[in-house]
């Protein structure tokens, strides 16, 4: 950072770790992940609804999943 007229830190790890999981999220679903277009929502719907599911079940999240299909 500093290299480029930066004194403060480089960004938190939830920074990287949010990116991280926004490419993922796209390559699993078929869309490009530096543009966002393009992908399948019916995998996306059941991608989302999954990750609900699991922070309900094992982490008492106050959430309702997305209805089934």
């Amino acid at each position: 950072m500093q290299a480029i007229g930066e004194d403060d830190a480089t960004p938190v790890l939830q920074y990287f770790a949010s990116v991280v999981h926004q490419r993922m999220y796209c390559l699993i679903c078929g869309a490009d992940p530096d543009t966002l277009d393009g992908g399948n929502p019916d995998i996306a719907y059941h991608v989302i609804r999954n990750s609900q599911n699991i922070a309900k079940h094992y982490w008492s999240a106050d959430i309702e999943p997305y209805p089934p299909r």
